[in-house]
């Protein structure tokens, strides 16, 4: 009966587990949003930062019509261009209660505010024949007349970015850094782990923090920031689990046969201890999001106008005391969700894998 569980592929088990099934779905969901943010959000201009400032802090479900006047001399934008980076406005954006066309002119009664209105009046030849168009804020609008919904799902992207790029430079130092400790030992063991040990004894904020101050403010400085702060778990733990593997039979086998060092930990140490490797990743995905969401609502992580979950937090946090709290309680529950997803898999990974931890 043994034999037969453990002859179940990796991919099966996985389905098998409640918490990495739930946990997959979810991160697979959140990663077709990142790839493919630009092409379904209903603001697909760079950031999704087309502010309307009539519109400033709308409820979820907020809907109005848009008379869209043309901005001249704006290039049109391909399908592949608008999924990296956007779609340039070909459009100004005005909200209107209400229009009539009296001749060769459109007459309308601009929004101003709620129960305030301006009529203004557009030459037909400007703006179209049928220039208006009813849009609807499914989770209502920031303070700048920004769609929420638009920034929610683009600012998946950010969140996928920053746990990619701060685990991959955490396992490529951990990693590393640990094997050479836990294989060589002695005084290089020595070294690396008092290394280990300085960057364990500082409070891992304040690390983040003097690492974004030396590399300056940006979308791509907080990444590396983050990552080069989370390598020291990584390394203390594959340090152990070299530790333990290189006395093995095997391995003195392999040493025999005249197999070189780096032969014998790429090939035959490292292929055996990654269970636990992909557990403390999935568990350091989680943290990097939590880490970038902190740091951008505390003004030193992801700047704007880009979308990040923390930035929207710090941005609309006034709100939660008001009766428009779900501007601020949307990036907060995509926050959690994204975590608790990480959780779950890394979770699932370890039952899975037998991890003892």
């Amino acid at each position: 009966m043994m034999d037969a569980k453990n002859n179940i592929p990796f991919w099966k088990k996985c389905l098998r587990h409640y918490g990495a099934l739930t946990g997959i779905s979810i991160l697979t969901i959140a990663a077709i949003f990142a790839l493919t943010g630009y092409w379904i959000i209903p603001d697909p201009s760079p950031n999704a930062n087309r502010m309307i400032p009539a519109l400033g802090s709308r409820p979820p479900g907020f809907s109005i019509t848009l008379l869209k006047i043309p901005i001249p001399d704006v290039p049109p934008t391909n399908l592949i261009e608008q999924g990296v980076n956007g779609k340039r406005d070909q459009y100004q954006y005005i909200p209107v209660t209400s229009w009539k066309k009296e001749g060769a002119h459109w007459v309308v009664q601009q929004f101003i505010d709620e129960g305030i209105t301006k009529e203004v009046i557009f030459s037909a030849a400007t703006v179209g024949e049928n220039p208006f168009k009813q849009t609807t804020f499914w989770l209502g609008t920031d303070k700048f007349g920004r769609d929420i919904l638009s920034r929610l799902i683009l600012g998946t992207r950010v969140s996928w970015s920053v746990g990619t790029i701060a685990v991959f430079i955490s396992l490529l130092l951990g990693i590393g850094l640990g094997s050479i400790a836990g294989y060589y030992g002695g005084k290089i063991d020595g070294a690396v782990m008092w290394l280990v040990n300085v960057v364990w004894s500082m409070p891992t904020l304040l690390l983040v923090f003097a690492i974004t101050l030396l590399l300056g403010k940006g979308f791509w400085q907080v990444f590396v920031a983050i990552g080069l702060s989370m390598w020291v778990n990584v390394a203390r733990m594959v340090r152990g689990q070299v530790l333990a593997t290189r006395e093995l039979s095997y391995i003195e086998a392999a040493r025999a046969l005249g197999y070189s060092d780096s032969r014998i930990i790429i090939r035959h140490i490292l292929p055996n201890i990654m269970g636990p490797i992909w557990v403390l990743a999935a568990s350091n995905f989680a943290s990097a999001i939590v880490m970038e969401a902190g740091l951008s609502f505390l003004g030193v992580g992801v700047q704007p106008p880009m979308p990040s979950w923390g930035l929207m937090l710090k941005e609309n946090y006034n709100f939660i005391i008001t009766n428009r709290p779900a501007l601020a309680l949307a990036p907060g529950i995509a926050i959690m969700l994204l975590v608790w997803a990480f959780n779950l898999l890394g979770n699932g990974l370890r039952d899975i894998m037998s991890v003892r931890t």
